[in-house]
Formats: structure tokens, C-alpha cells, sequence
């Protein structure tokens, strides 16, 4: 599998498929690049690459002090190079929202557009809270069919979703171990979260504001508790030539593959093209 090496000396996973369009998918906070699995077959005419992040994934875990988002924005500038491309467009979920609004701001040049996948510029608390509770920590299941089925209860922003999906999604974030589930992340994501905080900067506006002129798409969950209706309803104020929609039955995050969501990455890469 392919792999590139940081300046700092950390081994990074990625994967790239396709041809035509750099699109450069950076996932959630302790998800990896099959994040992107659901959407992936309805891409056409992208070059689709997907990065593990440092920790993450099938990435090399290092010091957890460096699990912060301008170091994982530097990463992703230099799996860019390390790849040959000048440029590309970004799709990112949730805190891949937030390295690619903290790349417009810091280098905008290497960037052909966004997507912002149930991220904005403020992260409504009551989401925060939620991640804080479960971030670095092993779940109660026991084995990865409990753990199904537990999701698909208490998920109830998620509406619709049949099991088989809810079985692949705990695949992507525990493994199975004599004694119970596991996270498959460095769990020492938690201490680089709560101690260097959950955005780059305090106020964000500024950063969304940096993709002034950039091909915008914004996606946002109607259930969702991270992004709220608020926020995004002054994101289209600020951006009204930007790409929203919202997608019923969901929570944070969309998959990316509904119909809703299609339609706006489609109506979004043609702006690209």
C-alpha cells in the first residue's frame, strides 16, 4: 500500500484511484480515508485520493502533540507534493473541513475548491461534547455485531439506515480483541484534542471567509448537532453563490452517497472542470 514520509519523518497511508480531477478527501477526526467508500463509485472523472492522517488509519502513530490540524494541513500539502500536483480540490468531512478552510487561508494557491462535508466555522457545543466523550476511548461492546446494533438504536439522527451499513461503519473504527472492541486509532488523540482544542483558531469566520472566490459546496446534515442551522444559514449569507444543501435523515455525517448529497458534489466538480 502507498505510502509517503513526512518532513518531521512520519510514515502516512494513502490511496489514489481514477483520472482527471485532483480530489483530495480528508475524513473526520479519528476516521480514516474509507470515510469516502460510499461516495467513491459515483465520482467520475476524479483522480480520488484519500489520506490516513497521522495516528489514523494505516498511518504511523507519532507524537501526539502533533494530532493537530496545522500539522495535518502541512501533511496534506505534502502528500500534494510528493504526489506532483500543484493543486486540488478538497473534500472534507468534518475535520477535513477544517484543514481545508485552514488551508484557504494559508495556501490558497494549491487549492481548486472546497467541500465542507457537516463542518463550518463554529462547532455548535452540544456536538463537541458528544466527540469528547467517546475520543480516545474503548467502547462497552464486545464484539463488533453488538456494537451494530447499538449504534442503530441510539443513533436515532440516522434515520433509514439498514444494518448492513451500521456493520460496516463499526468495522471502520473497532476491532474485535479477546476483550471486547477496540478503537483503531491512537488513543493519545484524545490528550492532543482536549489539550490543543478542536479548531485551529478560536474565531473560524475568517477562515471560512478565505475561500472567498474558491468553487464552494456545503453539506450539512438536518439532524445534525456538530453544524447547525444557524451557522450554515450564514454561511450561505456570507457565500450565496455557494453550493448548500441539506440532507434529511442524518446526522453528523452525511455518508456522502445519498441522493442530496450526490446532486451537490456533482453540481460542485462541474464547476471545476
Amino acid at each position: 500500500m502507498p505510502h509517503f514520509t513526512t518532513s518531521d519523518g512520519l510514515s502516512l497511508h494513502y490511496t489514489e484511484e481514477g483520472a482527471g480531477l485532483p480530489l483530495l478527501c480528508l475524513s473526520g477526526l479519528t476516521r480514516d480515508g474509507r470515510d469516502f467508500d460510499y461516495v467513491a463509485p459515483h465520482l467520475e472523472q476524479v483522480r480520488l485520493i484519500r489520506m490516513d492522517y497521522r495516528g489514523r488509519g494505516q498511518s504511523e502513530w507519532g507524537d501526539h502533540s502533533q494530532y493537530t490540524i496545522p500539522v495535518e494541513a502541512r501533511d496534506a500539502l505534502e502528500l500534494l507534493d510528493h504526489l506532483g500536483l500543484e493543486s486540488a480540490a478538497v473534500l472534507g468531512t468534518s475535520r477535513g473541513g477544517l484543514i481545508a478552510m485552514l488551508l484557504a487561508a494559508t495556501a490558497r494557491d494549491r487549492l481548486t475548491g472546497v467541500a465542507l462535508n457537516d463542518i463550518g466555522p463554529e462547532i455548535a457545543p452540544a456536538g463537541l461534547a458528544v466527540i469528547e466523550a467517546y475520543l480516545g476511548r474503548n467502547p462497552a461492546f464486545g464484539t463488533l455485531e453488538e456494537a451494530a446494533v447499538a449504534f442503530s438504536t441510539l443513533l436515532t439522527q440516522f434515520e433509514g439506515v439498514p444494518m448492513a451499513r451500521w456493520r460496516a461503519e463499526v468495522g471502520k473504527f473497532f476491532r474485535e480483541t479477546p476483550d471486547g472492541l477496540e478503537i483503531v486509532y491512537d488513543p493519545r488523540l484524545r490528550d492532543a484534542v482536549l489539550g490543543d482544542g478542536a479548531q485551529p483558531v478560536e474565531d473560524m469566520w475568517p477562515l471560512f471567509d478565505a475561500l472567498k472566490g474558491l468553487p464552494l459546496c456545503a453539506i450539512r446534515g438536518a439532524n445534525s448537532d456538530l453544524l447547525t442551522r444557524e451557522t450554515f444559514a450564514e454561511m450561505q449569507r456570507r457565500r450565496p453563490d455557494m453550493i448548500a444543501v441539506e440532507v434529511p435523515g442524518r446526522g453528523h455525517i452525511p455518508y456522502l452517497d445519498e441522493p442530496e448529497s450526490l446532486d451537490a458534489l456533482k453540481r460542485w466538480l462541474a464547476m471545476l472542470r
